[in-house]
């Protein structure tokens, strides 16, 4: 499959990642991924944002990117600098705070995923690894990434599913249901608002912790 990278990826995105990976009584299979890296910088997608479920309802969080004169969007993805100038993470940490505070798992990660998020990766390409490593640490996912090299509008049969334009917070999908995951599981906000489902993989992990890669995977 071929995938763009995102910041904390929606559940669809986790969940396509997932689909390929494989757990037998005494082996793993990794899910073999392409991650699209050559193509151009793109405002307002998952690359530097994430969505979360608050007591305000869902709420996007995002991070700023440096512009230095040029629009970002003519930059190459793993060219693109984070902009560590302004507070955003101090944000983002108070609206994970009073967010997750009371789910089930959230104190259990919280420090080590901050941990992670304040050695400050120099571009959006690293930041964003970095997230997608650490919730694949904790959900026990495998994958084997490779880069492109080129960037192709057609994916070739070799790369496909390609969902690079297919998973976009202004775009609804269907992965969830294609995969048979399109169910609920326990939000801390869901009585009052109910259950939103395609939020950021990491509500997924503060909700249900270990037990999130039975929701992505029929073990």
């Amino acid at each position: 499959m071929l995938l763009s990278i995102a910041f904390f990826p929606p559940v669809s995105w986790l969940a396509a990642l997932a689909e390929g990976f494989i757990l037998y009584p005494d082996r793993v299979e990794p899910s073999h991924v392409w991650l699209e890296a050559s193509e151009h910088y793109q405002k307002q997608s998952y690359r530097n944002r994430c969505l979360i479920a608050t007591a305000n309802g869902v709420e996007a969080l995002s991070f700023p990117v440096i512009h230095a004169g040029k629009d970002p969007s003519s930059l190459p993805i793993r060219e693109v600098r984070v902009d560590w100038s302004t507070p955003w993470l101090l944000r983002l940490e108070r609206a994970f705070d009073s967010a997750y505070e009371t789910s089930a798992f959230y104190e259990y990660y919280r420090d080590e995923l901050f941990s992670v998020l304040e050695s400050r990766p120099e571009t959006l390409w690293d930041l964003d690894m970095e997230v997608i490593r650490f919730i694949l640490s904790k959900t026990g996912i495998k994958a084997d990434f490779r880069l492109t090299d080129t960037y192709l509008k057609v994916a070739p049969e070799s790369m496909l599913p390609d969902f690079r334009e297919t998973i976009h917070p202004k775009r609804e999908n269907k992965i969830l249901e294609s995969l048979g995951l399109k169910k609920p599981y326990f939000q801390v906000f869901a009585r009052k608002y109910g259950f939103k489902s395609n939020l950021s993989a990491a509500d997924l992990l503060f909700n249900e912790g270990p037990d999130s890669i039975t929701f992505l995977k029929r073990l």
